[in-house]
């Protein structure tokens, strides 16, 4: 199960089936749901979006950390403002991608920033000696986020999920400089 983290504005904490009313105001925006990957249909409607975060906490019982799913909270208000994630990128599994998705109201605060750098200190305090972020090549927007982050544009690619991603990478000295 994902640990829970900490940042000076934020708390990211397992999903839980009441976050489902807040979690639709994500991944039930289309302008969203587009971008990720794996793809992803635009979640319809409350009871869907509670079957989404049942399989989500269930697959998130199972993964090994640093692996995990995570609700993004603000803790000053104890809103869920998006979800976050470090999940195996296929095919193999090895390596681990992260990734972040915030309602739109939300947008330019910089809370995907440092949500992605908590999880980043996460995983290279777990010991891994390196993350992945995935996007797609129109998604500026994730683009410059993980740049942002601190990580570094390795290229582009077709072999994770079938699509054509751009690929960032980093490294525990990234993220100290």
């Amino acid at each position: 199960m994902a640990k829970e983290l900490t940042t000076e504005r934020l708390t990211l904490r397992p999903w839980h089936l009441d976050d489902a009313e807040t979690a639709l105001g994500v991944y039930g925006d289309a302008s969203i749901a587009r971008w990720l990957s794996p793809a992803m249909d635009t979640v319809a409607d409350l009871g869907a979006m509670r079957l989404v975060l049942q399989h989500w906490i269930g697959e998130d019982e199972r993964l090994v950390p640093p692996a995990g799913r995570w609700a993004i909270e603000r803790r000053d208000d104890g809103r869920v403002i998006g979800g976050a994630v470090l999940l195996p990128l296929p095919p193999g599994g090895d390596d681990l991608e992260m990734g972040w998705h915030l309602h739109r109201d939300v947008w330019g605060k910089g809370y995907a920033v440092e949500a992605g750098q908590r999880l980043a200190r996460w995983a290279f305090d777990e010991g891994l000696d390196e993350v992945f972020a995935v996007t797609r090549p129109a998604n500026d927007r994730a683009g410059a986020v993980a740049r942002h982050i601190g990580m570094d544009w390795v290229g582009e690619t077709e072999k994770y999920y079938g699509l054509r991603l751009q690929v960032f990478r980093m490294r525990p000295a990234d993220l100290e400089g």
